[in-house]
């Protein structure tokens, strides 16, 4: 190809570079260093406010975590501009390859704080609620539920994520009826919100003595997790039926096995949270009570304003003509979702976790006036 046909690529890098010092204000990410670093070397903050102490540790790992992509990209469009005139003015052809090195780095940089710049909605970097359901189509979706849930938490693996499963609800015959899982990592409830709606699979259902194709359906629900909910809204005791029971379930390696698990409903509401993760009932019904909050929360701000309905979206029936999503494993092979038109036809790659795609693809999707009108936007 040769150094000089790389000019342009180079020539990009300090736009991409400068763009990014805009949309994350580079200058005010210096200042807020090193305000919170001053604040933080109080001693006395971990004593008198640990909370407040744990949210600035948190802002500061992520400004960290963008300067640092910053300065990465920064160097990298140093070194590509070095490589490129230091060839073409010795003549060195032989620097190409190592210029196309420094270019893809860059690059991947770049890619990864443009991302970042979609992550527009109010609750975007914090942690998420995710419920997995299953809807119509029986044992099969029950089925398909329980690989939805192991979709997500390998997914939540490989990009670092950590998760909790919170609560496990058996199937009938195989798979689950429901599952609540905690998501914790920056940006969690940000890459999370694409996968809200209803999702569909179309198989050969391995139910059924006759190996015919059978199409079953899950839905998907995600809330953000917001710090100290229940300081932020009043829970009164004579509202809510408290039920124990034995934790089971398909969440195997995920959960822990005890007779303390707690199954809270609200009953002004309807709204109806459990958990079992932890070895003592008083844990899980503390947990618990922080997930009826954020739910308690969510339904109360979509109630005042209709703007915050992007926190848990519209909700439907897990059912035909509702999904977001196809996942065909035949007659033939292929993911669809029917928002973006983003597809692929490598399903078990999907399955196993490989959903960045569809993720990124949602976020730029939302900044489109459909997906405005949609309510996605936090």
């Amino acid at each position: 190809m040769g150094l000089s046909e790389h000019r342009d690529e180079v020539a990009a890098l300090r736009v991409r570079l400068a763009e990014a010092e805009g949309y994350l204000r580079s200058s005010a990410l210096e200042v807020d260093k090193s305000r919170i670093e001053t604040a933080l070397s109080d001693a006395d903050i971990w004593t008198n406010d640990p909370a407040k102490a744990r949210e600035l540790g948190a802002e500061l790992a992520a400004i960290n975590d963008d300067l640092q992509s910053l300065h990465g990209l920064r160097q990298g469009a140093e070194d590509a501009e070095t490589l490129l005139e230091l060839g073409l003015a010795e003549g060195d052809e032989s620097l190409e390859s190592e210029l196309v090195e420094v270019i893809a780095g860059a690059d991947r940089i770049a890619h990864t704080l443009e991302l970042r710049s979609l992550f527009t909605g109010e609750y975007d970097a914090g942690d998420a609620l995710l419920e997995v359901h299953s809807g119509a189509g029986g044992v099969d979706a029950q089925d398909w539920a329980e690989m939805m849930l192991r979709m997500y938490l390998r997914w939540a693996e490989v990009r670092g994520l950590t998760t909790e499963v919170e609560s496990v609800l058996d199937g009938n015959e195989a798979g689950i009826n429901s599952a609540t899982v905690l998501v914790k990592g920056r940006y969690a409830y940000g890459l999370l919100s694409a996968e809200r709606g209803v999702h569909r699979l179309v198989r050969i259902s391995p139910f059924d003595g006759q190996a015919r194709r059978q199409t079953s359906f899950a839905g998907v629900s995600v809330a953000p997790v917001i710090e100290d909910a229940t300081s932020k809204i009043v829970i009164d005791d004579k509202d809510l039926r408290v039920d124990v029971f034995r934790s089971s379930g398909a969440g195997g390696q995920h959960i822990n096995t005890t007779d303390s698990a707690v199954r809270m409903t609200h009953l002004p509401t309807g709204i109806v949270v459990s958990c079992q993760i932890e070895r003592s009932q008083i844990q899980n019904r503390a947990r618990a009570m922080d997930m009826l909050a954020v739910k308690l929360l969510e339904r109360a701000r979509q109630e005042a304003d209709a703007k915050m309905a992007s926190i848990t979206g519209p909700q439907k029936d897990a059912a035909w003509g509702n999904q977001i999503r196809s996942y065909v494993m035949a007659p033939y092979q292929m993911v669809k979702d029917l928002r973006t038109d983003y597809e692929t036809g490598n399903v078990s790659g999907v399955l196993d976790g490989d959903l960045d795609q569809f993720m990124e693809s949602w976020l730029r999707w939302r900044r489109t006036d459909s997906g405005e009108d949609e309510g996605s936007r936090s």
